[in-house]
Parts: C-alpha cells; sequence; structure tokens
C-alpha cells in the first residue's frame, strides 16, 4: 500500500497544512470541501501543492513529523522544488 505525506495551502506562502494518508485524492477532495480538519476548516487551506509517496505507514508518519517540525523557509524551498508555481496539484491526481 502506498502512503503519501502532503502539504495544503491557501496561496503563495500563506498557512501550510502537512498531513498524511493512504488516498490522496479522497483527502484533497475532503480538504476542499473542507471535511473533517479543523486547521482546513479555519484557515481556509484547500490547495494541493505538495505531495510525496511513501511504501509503507511508519515512514510516512515520521516524515510528517519531520516536516511539520521543519522552518517554514525549508518547506517553501521544498515546495518551490517541486511545483514552482505553487499550482492546485489536485487536478493532477487520477483514482
Amino acid at each position: 500500500m502506498r502512503y503519501f505525506v502532503y502539504i495544503l495551502t491557501d496561496q503563495r506562502d500563506g498557512p501550510l497544512h502537512i498531513g498524511v494518508t493512504n488516498d490522496i485524492a479522497r483527502r484533497a477532495w475532503e480538504r476542499r470541501e473542507e471535511a473533517g480538519a479543523r486547521f482546513t476548516e479555519r484557515y481556509g487551506v484547500r490547495r494541493l501543492v505538495y505531495a510525496e509517496t511513501h511504501d509503507n505507514a511508519e515512514r510516512a508518519l515520521r516524515r510528517e513529523r519531520a516536516l511539520k517540525a521543519w522552518k517554514d523557509d525549508w518547506k517553501i524551498e521544498l515546495i518551490e522544488g517541486a511545483n514552482p508555481e505553487w499550482d492546485d496539484l489536485t487536478e493532477t491526481l487520477s483514482r
């Protein structure tokens, strides 16, 4: 099974939400619809700007914790390295 660590935001350099899931398409849809996450609802972070794949849950959870501890500048560099325009990647997901 694949697991995903992802970052959502509302705009470039806006608040960042980091999470983990085993179904990135479903999670992106839930966040767009503001279903279930208080941070997402409060700050309106609906745009998927970064995602990475892991082959087991433990690695994904460790990576999520590590990213949450990073400085914001490092998170921004990570996003811009993979997605320089901060495009919403939701449309590129396939079920």
